[in-house]
């Protein structure tokens, strides 16, 4: 069973009960603050023989002085025959009130500690504070492989609104949560009896009757050494009784000392079991620091959050997976398609696929990954399988790979397409894992593993133009996802270039409508380098393009290429200043520039120069940036041209190097300009720079390829840098 199974059955089970002990803890955390503000706490260092002689002089009939969590002290008395537990100042003795006990309601203590069923109950509270233990750790793996480890844990979080409660809360209240689970188990093992914290029994200790009257409080020696901060409680002698002793408890031990001559007869120390559990009291507690309580409120409270927030993702995966409509029977389908997905939306695109070859006239069945066969009467075998994370398989598929591998391999073609997002270092980790063990063990695949990026609509449908040119027959698959609400754009100003190769393109810069306005969504807040999605008339299919101006800038910024036949960009580039388009935002985190500041190299070709702009843009703080820029001509195709010069002398762009591959002495390539700089790019790179790549697939391996090879001498790589969360493309 993998850790999300763990993390959400037991959650699901236990959770209700963790919410009760949260909520009474939370109710419970606010008796040390109330404490906090009934009386002054008395200074640490003050000597408790001081102490006593201030009590002495207020209150003549002391037996015990007391010092409370909160650093209060109380006196416990006679007035009269009556018994008496008072308040005092430290700082005089001065009686400041009568002292009571928590009035918190019994009832809220013992549901927090048995949920009132007695020692069964007692046993119970243990176990959920060991579940609580196992879903803390549990939160902690899956919090790292979600955000894409330690250095990324504190980057935005996507997802639905419940994911994004679940993560964010967890992630600023989980170590408390951890802290409060441990602790719980430790006071629970002496509450049980599982761990001994019984005293020893007392010396025989008398004071001496020497026929000298007794040395006051504030002449012992022994209380003069110690102080205020380390006493707990204090026992006066019996002023009827000439044998009776001091006693002194204090957080090291107790003692006992001689009344006439104030010399300490025996001391006690504390047993490491009594120390441990006073300190997980403490931690647990909140009893010694009021604003330590107010944490530990506030995590107890957040555990009906966890829980709602959770079984809502549980719900909503529940509903969100579903199964192929239209399935022929396993036994007479001659394609099989097979779906790994984490949250359900892989399901969508093999539903596109599935009726698509259903279209075309085969009996087609769709089922999980997990189980995965070939039959008798199949003729092709597709799987659509997601990554969960960092490289791992969805949960229901965890076992696929192990079922896979004891199967003999079959003739019938197995092709594999994955599915991730490029942010993770293992990028569509799981596809790769499955389409590597596949060839290995000896199965042929129709066509080589096609990795989609973020639930790309455009790549999945040129991944069936090649499927149906495999297959020789004409194939369609116009995948149409849920899409979340857009917002109206209003174009404001457009710059035109010639472009390149006949493709006229434009930098196009728009106005969103204002909150408020009927039938405007707010647009969600963006980055430079997050994409907008903008759904062209006739298609069903949104079309994605990096964002070069960031939320604050204050307006929604692209550059448009013409593309032949291409529904989206023609009618974008028809576009007039006050004409308005539909769009909404996609995060694109894993292409973000975190907020530190190294230099950064910023490698772009042609209309992947944009989100680059988008980071000089909005490098106010003059971060070191170096842009390589490649084009063709200057007069045609250097979009952003007059921005980035004027960037580069207001000092937030560090170097420019251009270079134009169809002009005399224009440079070459920009791969071409980066091995020409290669002494000083390794020197940056080895220095910790981070590099963002932005342009077509071709241009992207043409870098990639030229930085291996000047990365060599470091004894480095771009797979080491991806690894390291150090380098990043976004191509198209």
């Amino acid at each position: 069973m993998g850790w999300k199974a763990i993390h959400r059955w037991l959650g699901l089970t236990a959770g209700l009960l963790a919410v009760v002990l949260g909520i009474t803890g939370a109710v419970l955390a606010t008796d040390p603050v109330q404490q906090a503000w009934q009386a002054p706490a008395a200074p640490a260092a003050l000597p408790v023989a001081t102490l006593v002689e201030r009590v002495s002089r207020t209150v003549p009939q002391a037996e015990e002085i007391r010092r409370l969590p909160s650093g209060a002290i109380v006196v416990f008395g006679f007035a009269g025959d009556r018994p008496q537990a008072t308040y005092v100042d430290p700082a005089d003795g001065r009686v400041l009130g009568a002292w009571q006990p928590s009035t918190l309601p019994r009832w809220v203590k013992n549901l927090h500690r048995s949920l009132l069923l007695g020692d069964f109950g007692r046993w119970l509270a243990a176990g959920v504070a060991l579940v609580m233990g196992v879903l803390c750790a549990s939160a902690l793996v899956l919090l790292l492989r979600r955000m894409g480890g330690w250095r990324q844990l504190a980057t935005r979080v996507r997802g639905s609104l419940a994911q994004r409660i679940h993560v964010v809360a967890g992630r600023v209240l989980l170590a408390v949560l951890c802290l409060t689970s441990i602790t719980a188990l430790t006071m629970s093992a002496s509450t049980l009896g599982l761990l001994s914290l019984d005293e020893p029994p007392e010396p025989d200790t008398r004071s001496v009757v020497r026929g000298a009257p007794a040395a006051p409080g504030d002449g012992l020696a022994a209380l003069r050494s110690i102080t205020v901060g380390n006493l707990r409680k204090l026992n006066l002698p019996d002023a009827t009784d000439p044998e009776d002793t001091w006693q002194i408890t204090t957080s090291q031990g107790r003692g006992w000392m001689d009344r006439y001559s104030g010399r300490m007869l025996a001391w006690q120390d504390a047993s490491l079991a009594q120390r441990v559990n006073d300190w997980a009291q403490v931690l647990h507690t909140g009893e010694t620091a009021w604003p330590w309580a107010v944490l530990l409120g506030i995590a107890g409270a957040s555990m009906l959050l966890f829980w709602l927030s959770g079984v809502l993702i549980w719900w909503q995966g529940r509903r969100q997976m579903p199964a192929a409509t239209g399935n022929a029977p396993l036994a007479r389908a001659d394609v099989l398609i097979y779906v790994a997905s984490e949250g359900g939306s892989t399901w969508g695109f093999a539903q596109t696929l599935h009726d698509a070859l259903q279209g075309n006239g085969h009996q087609v069945h769709t089922q999980g990954l997990e189980h995965f066969q070939t039959t008798a009467t199949a003729r092709q075998v597709f799987v659509l399988a997601a990554t969960y994370g960092d490289g791992q398989a969805p949960a229901h598929a965890s076992q696929a790979l192990a079922r896979i591998a004891k199967l003999q391999a079959g003739v019938v073609p197995v092709t594999v397409l994955g599915f991730g997002d490029r942010q993770y270092p293992a990028f569509c980790g799981f596809a790769v894992a499955l389409d590597q063990l596949l060839r290995e063990r000896g199965w042929p695949a129709l066509l080589p593993l096609e990795r989609i990026h973020q639930q790309s609509g455009q790549q999945f449908a040129r991944w069936g133009e090649a499927l149906g040119r495999a297959l020789g027959e004409a194939l369609v698959l116009a995948h149409v996802p849920r899409l979340p609400p857009s917002a109206p754009l209003t174009l404001t100003a457009r710059q035109d270039y010639a472009g390149a190769d006949g493709q006229p393109t434009a930098i196009l810069r728009f106005a969103w409508a204002a909150a408020g306005q009927t039938g405007a969504h707010r647009l969600a807040t963006f980055a430079a380098g997050d994409l907008v999605g903008i759904l062209p008339n006739g298609s069903p299919v949104p079309r994605y393009y990096s964002l070069a101006s960031g939320w604050e800038d204050g307006f929604v910024e692209i550059c448009v290429r013409q593309m032949p036949g291409g529904l989206c960009s023609t009618q974008l580039l028809g576009l007039q200043p006050g004409d308005r388009i539909a769009a909404f935002i996609r995060p694109n985190p894993g292409f973000a520039l975190p907020r530190t500041g190294g230099a950064v190299l910023l490698i772009g070709a042609g209309t992947g120069v944009a989100p680059l702009a988008g980071f000089i843009r909005s490098n106010q703080r003059r971060r070191p940036l170096h842009l390589y820029f490649g084009g063709r001509a200057p007069d045609r195709d250097f979009y952003f041209g007059p921005e980035i010069r004027r960037w580069l002398a207001e000092g937030r762009l560090t170097t420019l190097t251009a270079v134009f591959s169809r002009v005399p002495d224009g440079g070459g390539y920009v791969q071409d300009a980066l091995r020409r700089d290669a002494e000083r790019l390794r020197k940056l790179l080895e220095q910790g720079a981070l590099v963002r790549v932005c342009g077509s697939h071709a241009m992207a391996a043409g870098v990639a390829q030229a930085l291996d090879e000047l990365l060599t001498p470091l004894g480095l790589s771009v797979s080491i840098l991806k690894a390291k969360q150090r380098y990043a493309e976004d191509v198209f």
